[in-house]
């Protein structure tokens, strides 16, 4: 999988600072969604977790926001994925609130695992249990679990097969005062959904994230 572009400059502290474009159309946004987006800038998230603003989706809401992570253990990806914040000032009817947070993760998948067939309700429950553990309430939760596998043939017939799960998915996030989510915590959540998904060690002392399980994939090498 391809690594996010930017590591967090310590392991614990804040973003790299958006680009000029993009900075500059955040601040013509509303109030409500400016906090929103300073609030995951100002995240401090664990330190195996890459971490970058990357270009937003133009056609799902008025304004948008987009991060993309990648999990790192030394030289090799263990997961990836993307997460969006999404905000309609006037309010969306399928939304049921004027944000939404969509997200997609990836990762490489032991072939025993991606045989359980008991495996997509298995990490949409690590999705749901991730923002139970921080006590975000949220509604509207929709996505899905694929799993899929390949084999290799001719040319490239040494390859080992490979299986990977990923995760798409979207919430809406209770709203706090001024009609701004709590959106340091959600990131949060979905790192630790992150985390989980690619098998990371119990975080740290220290670390944001919250304990995970045990490794379940060979890493791959970037």
């Amino acid at each position: 999988m391809a690594a996010a572009q930017g590591r967090l400059s310590d392991g614990a502290g804040g973003m790299d600072d958006p680009k000029e474009g993009e900075q500059d159309a955040t601040e013509a946004a509303p109030p409500a969604f400016r906090a929103a987006v300073d609030a995951l800038r100002a995240a401090r998230l664990r330190p195996q977790i890459e971490i970058d603003p990357t270009k937003a989706p133009r056609r799902l809401a008025p304004f948008a926001y987009a991060l993309e992570a990648t999990v790192v253990d030394g030289d090799e990806d263990l997961a990836d994925g993307r997460l969006v914040l999404l905000h309609d000032p006037a309010g969306h009817d399928a939304w049921q609130g004027s944000f939404r947070l969509v997200t997609l993760v990836r990762a490489e998948l032991e072939p025993e695992m991606a045989a359980d067939p008991l495996l997509p309700e298995v990490c949409w429950s690590w999705l749901t249990g991730a923002l139970q553990a921080r006590g975000l309430s949220c509604g509207e939760p929709s996505g899905t679990v694929t799993r899929a596998a390949s084999h290799y043939f001719g040319g490239l017939a040494q390859r080992p097969a490979a299986s990977q799960i990923e995760i798409r998915a979207s919430w809406t996030p209770r709203e706090g005062l001024g009609g701004v989510p709590d959106t340091a915590a959600h990131l949060a959540s979905w790192c630790d959904l992150l985390a989980q998904v690619a098998g990371l060690p119990p975080a740290a002392p220290g670390d944001a994230s919250v304990v995970t399980l045990p490794q379940r994939r060979g890493p791959q090498t970037r």
